[in-house]
């Protein structure tokens, strides 16, 4: 697989990993009380917090896997099973335990939490999503350009996210709950096949003989 490839792949992998869409009618909960202005200020801060935490994850993530004594191999599969959980609640449109809690919902329904938590953590830059950009940044071997590239990656999802959430009253309204879930769904059935594709690749570097 050619270096562009990977990084679309990564593209493709992260954006369904937070899908913003499934977000949408979270948002628009939470904000249902606040202004248009306090709206775009919150996107904002939003999208630059799901860059930060993301990019800090990818800058420091072989320190993060040395400090818990695992191999890259290893998180692969941990990864992957991870985001196979999330795309089995996505097929469910659903967003699932690994994206939130029970707890946590109820807190959102009761207007308890109304900013960055949980919009941009846990619920975009979660497990799945910081999982996903450190086994990428990995495999560059700590390469600066490979690091730039991702980091490039992580700036054009977190703009995605800022586009789909500064229009979320108007997709939500043009999509409905029918056309989200839709949306939900499709990248929930392309997400278990990447995640599918993790483990494997994880698996194979585990027990060579797989190969």
């Amino acid at each position: 697989m050619s270096a562009v490839q990977e990084y679309l792949r990564f593209f493709v992998t992260l954006t369904a990993v937070l899908d913003p869409f499934l977000a949408v009618p979270i948002f628009l909960t939470v904000t249902a009380t606040q202004s248009v202005r306090s709206r775009v200020v919150l996107v904002r801060v939003v999208a630059i917090t799901v860059f930060a935490v993301l990019a800090f994850s990818a800058l420091l993530g072989d320190t993060l896997l040395t400090l818990v004594g695992a191999s890259l191999a290893a998180f692969r599969v941990g990864g992957g099973l991870v985001l196979l959980l999330m795309a089995l609640a996505m097929l469910n449109a659903q967003v699932g335990g690994v994206r939130q809690s029970e707890a946590e919902a109820a807190e959102i329904e009761s207007g308890e939490l109304k900013g960055v938590v949980p919009l941009a953590v846990p619920l975009l830059a979660g497990p799945g999503a910081i999982s996903t950009t450190i086994i990428a940044a990995e495999k560059g071997g700590g390469n600066a350009a490979h690091l730039a590239a991702i980091l490039g990656v992580l700036f054009l999802v977190s703009l995605l996210t800022w586009v789909v959430l500064r229009a979320a009253n108007h997709i939500g309204n043009r999509l409905g709950t029918t056309g989200l879930n839709i949306a939900t769904r499709l990248l929930g059935l392309l997400l278990a096949a990447l995640a599918i594709q993790t483990m494997a690749e994880g698996l194979k570097e585990l027990f060579p003989g797989l190969g």
